[in-house]
């Protein structure tokens, strides 16, 4: 399996948490520039899909039906795209 791959199979926060770690290493500017390069890349498939299970969550949410009173009363399906 490949980094993306790799990648792709992690939850949002364990993502996060990973994206979060690869900012501190950067910042101190301690990495070697090869390292600095692959932590780069590493940290823009993180970002990716982190804003990726963002969108869907909130597609999740916009799909909550609600009822005349304002409350919720089920959901509406949408696809997995």
């Amino acid at each position: 399996m490949d980094a993306g791959e790799e990648t792709k199979t992690l939850s949002f926060e364990a993502a996060l948490a990973r994206l979060e770690e690869i900012v501190r290493l950067l910042e101190r500017g301690e990495a070697p520039l090869d390292q600095s390069i692959d932590l780069y890349q590493e940290g823009d498939r993180l970002r990716r899909l982190c804003e990726e299970r963002l969108k869907s969550a909130q597609a999740r949410i916009d799909a909550i039906a609600l009822g005349p009173d304002g409350s919720p009363r089920g959901t509406v399906p949408f696809g997995d795209g």
